[in-house]
């Protein structure tokens, strides 16, 4: 497995809308391998391939934290999401502070539905259907919308999300000059 580089923001890979995958190959799962690998060593709960500069709508996403010390160690849960879309979201909402790891070390609260049903291709392209809530429905959520080219903080208040770009835009500026 490889350790795939992360794309930041402002590139506006973060941006586009992807386009669907035709078929699950055997290269394209050693992608989803990588993804998970990637999204691992971060650390973090979810990776979109546009994340690591990829067009495509495929996703990766594993919720189950080994940090929680009052927990008995779980086994990871990897789960593989190709082509999503959310077919069903519940009225209820539920407010979660997201972060990404395309925008490192910023954290907001974002108010998304409480529970979804989530419609894709799994690793093997077979059809799937599943129903989220809690922290896997916001999970899902978050990594659909950078499928959509949509980023979290489009859900906080324009001066903050001015104020992250223009900070993580200062930042790329100086490492291409230094």
């Amino acid at each position: 497995m490889a350790l795939l580089d992360i794309v930041k923001i402002p590139d506006p890979v973060l941006r586009k809308i992807c386009a669907p995958v035709e078929e699950v190959t055997p290269d394209m799962q050693q992608l989803f391998d990588d993804m998970l690998a990637t999204m691992y060593d971060a650390p973090g709960i979810g990776l979109a391939a546009p994340q690591i500069g990829l067009d495509k709508r495929i996703m990766v996403i594993d919720i189950v934290k080994d940090d929680d010390e009052d927990e008995t160690p779980r086994e990871k849960d990897p789960m593989v999401f190709v082509n999503p879309e959310i077919v069903w979201e519940s009225e209820e909402l539920n407010e979660y502070e997201e972060g990404c790891l395309s925008i490192p070390e910023v954290y907001e609260n974002v108010t998304r539905p409480a529970q979804v049903t989530v419609a894709y291709l799994d690793r093997d392209g077979k059809e799937q259907r599943r129903d989220c809530d809690g922290l896997l429905a916001t999970c899902v959520q978050h990594e659909i919308d950078h499928l959509n080219g949509v980023l979290f903080i489009d859900y906080i208040s324009k001066l903050k999300r001015d104020r992250i770009i223009k900070k993580f835009a200062k930042a790329k500026k100086l490492a291409e000059a230094g």
